[in-house]
């Protein structure tokens, strides 16, 4: 149902994760955790907010990491 969710930092992400890689990953987390792939209209609210909501957990996750011999911005 769903890929394996990536890892976003360096150095398994050479370069710096994008919004839309944190937002694959969130969408993907929430198909997994829900057990949709594409939720009824019902739904639909509550599967986005999650997405957005995850998606932001996310950059401040990988904003606040420091990874010790990566250089940032380089």
């Amino acid at each position: 149902m769903c890929r394996s969710i990536k890892t976003l930092r360096p150095p398994a992400l050479p370069e710096e994760a994008t919004e839309d890689d944190m937002r694959a990953a969130a969408l993907q987390y929430v198909r997994k955790v829900s057990g949709f792939r594409a939720p009824a209209a019902h739904n639909r609210e509550v599967f986005d907010r999650a997405v957005d909501e995850i998606t932001a957990a996310t950059m401040k996750l990988l904003d606040g990491l420091e990874i010790r011999g990566a250089t940032r911005g380089a």
